[in-house]
């Protein structure tokens, strides 16, 4: 009996002391988990808080718009050359878009629009000294066949024109400009590219051994085309093709951010739409967009709203800066230095 006592009590002594300690380290292990979360989730707005300091009249002091419009084989080209120019960009739009989305509304272009990020990746350029071109697709996409000729016939035309012949040609294609860019790269010899939200046609076109340096700006919750930019990476590495890629990620809205970003919308307008987003539950608690801008059905609770009057001509920026920080699939300039810098390290 004593014998089976104190096996008893050393049997419940030991477990009645770990209990306490097992407890304290499943809480700890909860915290911990919990923390990782939030900081995971957190990361993204770190990584962008620095881009976005970046308004849309940051450039006023370095550089004004002044572009010309002129008209080539059936379709408009608008462009502008800085002083003592050192390279020549050629940008490329996506679905739906044109030349005038990439240059501000004014007495020289009094059709164009000016969309946030289009307009700062011109202004980049011009601050850098590349001389901006900018052509209209002659479809509502990009194609590649007829299409691919006649833009390579107007950029060579334009270059020798104005005397750029000796400057490095780069390119930066958005969405379906960036799969156009990918194949104009076989016709017209790019110092570098750039695809943004984009794949390219890789698979649809030999790739010749002296293909551009190329760099993938894409957003990593569009998984499939993650998944496609990593083969073609491989694919272009194998054959001694430099590429890199730059990743951009979501980040949460504040009261300020649609003033900062989109020209003629003031600060008491950018704070009522915040609190119109929120009221709506159209982002979190942490100011993410819950989904992609053109899915939110923004545009109705506005229309509802009688506190909020909003300039129609500036719809379709808030809605371009409403996918970007949703980070899915839009024009982004946010990750400009980066790009820029990728042009100028592959300058021949």
């Amino acid at each position: 009996m004593l014998k089976h006592g104190s096996r008893s009590k050393a049997w419940h002594g030991p477990q009645k002391s770990q209990l306490p300690v097992f407890v304290t380290s499943l809480v700890l292990i909860f915290v911990t988990l919990i923390l990782l979360y939030s900081s995971n989730h957190k990361k993204p707005a770190d990584l962008s808080f620095g881009l976005l300091k970046q308004k849309w009249n940051s450039f006023e002091s370095a550089v004004k718009f002044d572009p010309t419009i002129e008209f080539r084989n059936g379709t408009d080209m608008i462009w502008q050359i800085p002083d003592s120019p050192k390279a020549v960009l050629f940008l490329a739009h996506g679905c739906n878009g044109r030349a005038v989305n990439f240059w501000d509304r004014s007495s020289k272009c009094p059709k164009c629009i000016g969309l946030p990020e289009e307009r700062l990746l011109v202004l980049h350029a011009l601050t850098r000294k590349f001389s901006v071109l900018t052509i209209s697709s002659s479809r509502r996409c990009w194609t590649l066949r007829e299409e691919r000729v006649i833009v390579k016939d107007i950029i060579q035309w334009w270059v020798e024109r104005h005397k750029l012949e000796k400057l490095p040609l780069v390119a930066l294609g958005a969405s379906s400009g960036g799969y156009f860019v990918s194949a104009l790269a076989t016709n017209l010899r790019f110092s570098s590219v750039t695809l943004m939200i984009a794949e390219g046609v890789f698979d649809q076109m030999d790739i010749p051994e002296d293909y551009p340096p190329t760099l993938f700006v894409h957003m990593p919750k569009d998984s499939y085309r993650q998944r496609k930019i990593g083969e073609y990476m491989e694919v272009l590495r194998n054959k001694g093709i430099d590429v890199a890629e730059v990743e951009c990620m979501e980040f949460p809205l504040s009261r300020n951010f649609l003033a900062d970003r989109v020209p003629g919308l003031g600060q008491a307008v950018s704070g009522k739409l915040f609190e119109l987003f929120r009221d709506k539950g159209f982002i979190d608690e942490n100011g993410y967009m819950r989904n992609d801008g053109r899915a939110t059905h923004w545009k109705e609770a506005l229309r509802e709203s009688k506190a909020i009057v909003l300039d129609k001509n500036l719809v379709h920026h808030v809605q371009e800066e409403l996918n970007l920080a949703f980070a899915y699939h839009e024009m982004t300039s946010l990750q400009s230095e980066q790009i820029f810098k990728w042009f100028e390290t592959h300058m021949s």
